[in-house]
């Protein structure tokens, strides 16, 4: 049903008559301020337009110009677009890390919808943690609301080499240690590994959140993978735009489409991407503003179910994500793998998940595989469990060298980040390939902000032997363009006391991903011993959003949210008169 205009939310504001009140009054004259007349937008819908954009963000750097595609479409659907700043997230600057911060931006996105005169929303993000920072505060919000995906990059060019940003900077900075490159290499890698606005080309955290957004339908149909340069990008912007016009006077709020059946979705789709291990954070967070309840459990259970069938970077051998879009993007892939669906909930675009996906097709049988012959047969993920991890923990294993997937060693135990870069080519810990590297003080709390240190460096004297790969153990989190076999988002975390807390130099540690255990081989007389000795650290911040962060983050199993914000309950809209 086609919403009357006076049930716009942002009439409230603006009133429909020079009777209505003082406030309105008020709101109508400032509104002439801005140099608008009243035809422009009394009675029509209002549309935030949330971005990004910051100069400091090369993943965004062309959303000014995306802003004015959607603007361009909101008018020619009969709205009328107001474009707000909000805080940028820049995975390559921001320290300690972005997602420090990711909490914050969720929250001014949910104040500034709340608090002004809009009736719907299009989000511009894209860069790992905006994605679901946006999506956060809009859904506790639940205004009609489109997301416009910022796009990969274009694919890195070096010396006859195509480059995928993040997972060949890793690469070759290993390659650097071990000296098998120099100076001249790596400075021309510096010019010729990112080399357009866009995030990360790569399956990394950005384009699997991205992915995750178009599958739980809150962007345009294949939005997710358009090269952010592409032109076709700019037409899905001023798309998104005219769509969420529409929504507006349906009156199809997200809550509508951010269902259980959704979060099954993406959660299998991230999995069949061999996505980021960072999307079982932020999707169960997400999950927790929409009222949906999402665990380790569910993202355990349904990897036993769908094969990787995306052959796209690190996970995959070869392609990026122009590949991946010219392949026939998210709509081929899930085309795939529609027996695994729930087809028949809506999105922002069509009635259902099944009429969007009509027409469908993949044009590139080794991009996107078919299901006789995945890149894996079960999902990219796995969570572990045992008394290492009681909460759970989670590996990337189809990155792992496979003879590292059942393993036993000593551990070596490092207390911070900053010990372990000082140290770690130290010949004199006589670290060998069998070894268990153990980064603790990496955790939501003890981080601070869960920093992505779970990559953890290989000496480089193992570098130069040929070792490319160790088992890694961290409450930390890794960005999605990392590999190997590293244990992420171990659960308590060490700074809260969590098992890692507990962990010596030279204990035995057990990983067996096929049975899902990770364990620490000490007797529970030793751990108690251990535990009666443990002293809590001091507190990281004294004051300001760090102390507020702080007291209210969670854990990792639970999405590090925060707690005031995770917990269920109502915000009325605020007095407007």
């Amino acid at each position: 049903m086609t919403r009357p205009e006076g049930e716009l939310r942002s009439q409230r504001w603006y009133g429909d008559s020079l009777s209505s009140g003082l406030r309105s009054f008020s709101h109508r004259a400032r509104t002439r301020q801005l140099g608008y007349l009243p035809e422009e937008h009394l009675g029509k819908p209002v549309v935030a337009v949330l971005n990004t954009w910051s100069d400091i963000n090369p993943c965004h750097s062309h959303l000014r110009e995306r802003a004015q595609a959607v603007k361009r479409g909101v008018w020619q659907a009969g709205g009328f677009p107001l474009e707000f700043p909000v805080p940028t997230l820049s995975e390559t600057f921001q320290k300690p890390t972005p997602m420090l911060y990711r909490n914050l931006l969720a929250m001014e996105t949910e104040e500034l919808l709340r608090s002004y005169p809009v009736d719907g929303a299009v989000l511009l993000g894209g860069c790992d943690k905006s994605t679901p920072a946006l999506l956060m505060g809009a859904a506790s919000v639940d205004l009609p609301t489109v997301f416009v995906p910022a796009g990969p990059m274009l694919p890195g060019h070096w010396r006859g080499e195509v480059l995928g940003s993040g997972t060949d900077m890793w690469k070759y900075w290993d390659d650097r240690r071990a000296g098998l490159i120099g100076d001249c290499e790596l400075t021309e890698l510096e010019s010729g590994l990112a080399r357009s606005p866009g995030h990360c080309m790569t399956m990394g955290t950005a384009s699997t959140l991205t992915a995750a957004a178009e599958a739980l339908g809150v962007t345009m149909p294949g939005a997710s993978s358009i090269p952010a340069v592409d032109s076709g990008h700019e037409r899905m912007a001023a798309a998104s735009g005219l769509r969420i016009v529409e929504l507006v006077r349906q009156g199809r709020t997200l809550s509508q489409l951010l269902t259980p059946d959704a979060f099954a979705d993406a959660v299998t789709t991230v999995l069949g991407l061999g996505g980021s291990t960072n999307a079982v954070i932020h999707l169960i967070a997400l999950a927790g503003r929409a009222g949906v309840r999402l665990t380790l459990d569910d993202f355990d259970r349904i990897a036993r179910t769908v094969p990787v069938l995306a052959n796209v970077r690190p996970g995959g051998e070869r392609y990026l994500m122009e590949d991946f879009h010219f392949a026939g993007g998210l709509p081929g892939f899930l085309s795939r793998i529609t027996d695994l669906l729930h087809l028949d909930r809506p999105t922002v675009a069509h009635d259902t998940l099944r009429e969007q996906l009509t027409g469908a097709r993949v044009h590139h049988a080794d991009v996107i595989r078919p299901r006789d012959n995945p890149v894996a047969a079960e999902g990219g993920v796995a969570v572990l469990r045992g008394n290492l991890c009681p909460d759970g923990a989670v590996i990337k294993h189809i990155t792992a060298e496979p003879r590292l997937l059942r393993h036993t060693g000593p551990a070596v135990v490092f207390d911070d980040y900053r010990t372990l870069q000082r140290t770690i080519d130290d010949p004199a810990l006589g670290i060998t390939p069998d070894h268990v590297l153990v980064l603790r003080g990496a955790g939501p709390k003890g981080g601070p902000g869960m920093p992505e240190y779970g990559m953890l460096p290989i000496p480089a004297y193992l570098l130069k032997q040929g070792v490319r790969d160790m088992v890694r153990l961290s409450d930390a989190r890794m960005s999605g363009t990392s590999y190997g076999t590293c244990v992420l988002h171990i659960a308590p975390e060490s700074y809260v006391g969590g098992p890692l807390a507990l962990v010596r130099t030279g204990d035995l540690i057990t990983l067996d991903v096929p049975a899902r255990s990770l364990q620490l081989d000490v007797s529970e007389d030793e751990l108690v011993l251990r535990r009666s000795a443990w002293v809590a650290p001091p507190a990281r911040y004294e004051r300001g959003y760090g102390a507020l962060y702080s007291e209210q983050i969670t854990q990792a199993d639970t999405g590090c949210d925060f707690a005031f914000l995770a917990r269920p309950g109502t915000v009325p809209d605020p007095y407007v008169g």
